[in-house]
């Protein structure tokens, strides 16, 4: 009987997944296996929500698994070094797993295919993680993109795959046969902290009942309200597709439904807007794929010499919520209380960190990535650097956000700010996105006195702006001087 290992990472469903398509057309029984990577449980950028996250994940895995007569196996150590001893406990011919692009990732991964190769064993690596790999969008000089439109237009023109169809009779060679029936699994541990609401439940189920009732009609308005931080304006997948417990293929398809369905051209829009914001993931990959030093070091060398300030009381601010900008404070203390952010509000703080408090993005980049549910290495460093304007197609440095016009631009009734800063609740729209405005009669009339009841500004906007500016510009000066 030809066995084989389906090595689980960040694909857990048992939908449309290349993995596990390839492992069931090969062998005649599949064995899931999911390792708690010692290397990674020891790294400060995994912890808290995400953690939490992932084990419910796993757990809602487990019982899907269980309909099949199957389990998760669960081991802990070197992928490596476990895989090899599973191998050999269970009489596997090797291992089949979906790609990742990660620095970490594919020095893994090439460690893992070399240890098998060596002992004889099968090492079979798939395309799922993405529509289309880095290396399939070429530009015309045969050259990766660095700049997002040619790559997007590069991106739609190619034919796109379609998802994985897996049947249950497929799935019945998932089934653990009598003699594996008592096979070793480590206990799927629970989260330090519960997973925070109100993202939702981990699992395929959720990530599919919410993709359903996004595409019935939210994606149609998603152009004119995926902005608007103090609506539920966008899908919030982004927790599901970071561990893959939606594949990005089935996401493409349902656009496409939702667009064929589609009444009139703004609908349309809206949903060409979301299916955007899946090549922009797509395009955060590749950049990652060809720079992977990015993940620590500015992708534009001229902004090397930048000097940031990196002031320990504003960063400290910064992470706890309490700089005194109403928008900036509520995001953060979105992120801390539920693993999440709305995009609009994570642009605006990355800019009020880099460009107001001048430092460096990556205390920024590696702060969201201890407390994002959808932390990944490709989306959150190319937002950051993006933003810091150090990237591939970044924001020009001179692009700084006002926190106090984005707020009332986008959110004019503070609904946002109220929500997380129920202390400024009661303030009317005139003060909520600046409550320092208030006169002290006004302070006292509201009952909200600053540096008492809510901080102070920490820093002047339009001084730092300026500041900013000529940081930005120095640095510049001394690269070209070089």
């Amino acid at each position: 009987m030809t066995r084989l290992i389906w090595w689980l990472r960040r694909d857990l469903r048992l939908n449309d997944n290349a993995a596990l398509h390839y492992a069931l057309t090969h062998a005649e029984s599949v064995v899931p296996v999911f390792i708690f990577d010692s290397t990674l449980l020891k790294a400060e950028r995994l912890r808290g929500a995400r953690k939490a996250w992932l084990f419910d994940g796993l757990r809602a895995l487990e019982s899907d698994l269980q309909r099949y007569g199957s389990r998760l196996i669960v081991r802990e150590g070197t992928p490596a070094e476990a895989l090899l001893a599973l191998c050999a406990e269970i009489g596997a011919e090797g291992v089949v797993f979906n790609r990742d692009y990660s620095p970490y990732a594919a020095s893994r991964d090439a460690a893992v295919q070399k240890a098998l190769a060596e002992r004889g064993l099968s090492a079979h690596s798939c395309a799922d993680l993405l529509i289309h790999e880095p290396h399939e969008v070429p530009s015309k000089s045969g050259k990766p993109y660095d700049v997002y439109s040619p790559f997007r237009r590069a991106w739609e023109a190619l034919p796109k795959p379609e998802p994985y169809a897996i049947s249950d009779a497929m799935r019945a060679k998932l089934r653990l046969p009598d003699e594996l029936a008592a096979l070793p699994s480590l206990p799927i541990p629970v989260g330090e902290q519960p997973v925070p609401q109100p993202i939702g439940l981990p699992g395929e189920a959720e990530a599919l009942r919410r993709l359903e009732a996004f595409i019935a009609a939210p994606i149609y308005r998603y152009h004119e309200r995926r902005d608007l931080h103090g609506e539920d304006g966008t899908s919030a997948l982004s927790p599901y597709l970071r561990f893959g417990m939606i594949s990005v293929r089935t996401c493409y398809q349902a656009a496409q439904r939702a667009r064929s369905a589609a009444l009139d051209e703004s609908a349309r829009r809206g949903v060409d807007v979301w299916i955007s914001e899946l090549v922009w993931r797509e395009f955060n990959y590749q950049v990652l794929a060809r720079y992977p030093y990015s993940v620590r070091r500015n992708l534009r060398p001229a902004y090397d010499a930048v000097q940031w300030e990196d002031n320990p009381e504003h960063l400290a601010a910064w992470r706890e919520g309490r700089t005194g900008y109403p928008v900036v404070d509520a995001a953060m203390r979105q992120l801390l209380q539920t693993g999440w952010m709305h995009n609009r509000t994570r642009m605006i703080v990355a800019s009020f960190l880099c460009k107001d408090l001048l430092c460096d993005w990556r205390h920024g980049e590696r702060f969201f990535m201890q407390h994002l549910l959808d932390g990944d290495v490709a989306n959150n460093v190319g937002g950051w650097q993006w933003t810091a304007g150090t990237g591939t197609d970044a924001a020009p440095y001179f692009r700084v956000f006002n926190p106090i016009a984005q707020s009332e631009k986008f959110d004019p009734h503070g609904n946002y700010i109220r929500r997380w800063l129920p202390e400024l609740a009661h303030l009317p729209d005139r003060f909520i996105h600046a409550p320092f405005r208030m006169s002290a009669a006004e302070q006292r009339h509201f009952g909200i006195v600053i540096g008492r009841d809510y901080p102070p500004p920490i820093v002047d906007h339009d001084v730092q702006r300026e500041r900013a500016l000529r940081m930005y510009a120095a640095a510049k000066q001394e690269r070209d001087k070089g």
